[in-house]
């Protein structure tokens, strides 16, 4: 399986939607805490061209936001992605 990353911040309802997304799935994951973290936040940016949090790469693959992580499952994309 690959690894899940997950860029978050501790006050983004987003972020924790996410993560309790993977944890009912026992699917584990790694967090990044931008938190404060101005630096991280710019690269960020600069790897996804997003300013918003969460943002969910799976493997190399940039899925984007908690919205476009639900609408990857329930197109049936997720699946595939883990199974790399």
């Amino acid at each position: 399986m690959p690894k899940i990353m997950i860029y978050s911040t501790t006050w983004c309802p987003y972020c924790r939607s996410a993560k309790a997304f993977f944890d009912q799935k026992r699917i584990a994951y790694e967090e990044i805490d931008l938190t404060g973290d101005d630096a991280g936040r710019e690269a960020l940016v600069k790897r996804t061209g997003r300013t918003s949090v969460p943002q969910i790469f799976i493997g190399e693959h940039h899925v984007g936001g908690y919205d476009d992580l639900r609408a990857l499952d329930r197109a049936g994309g997720l699946e595939p992605l883990l199974a790399r």
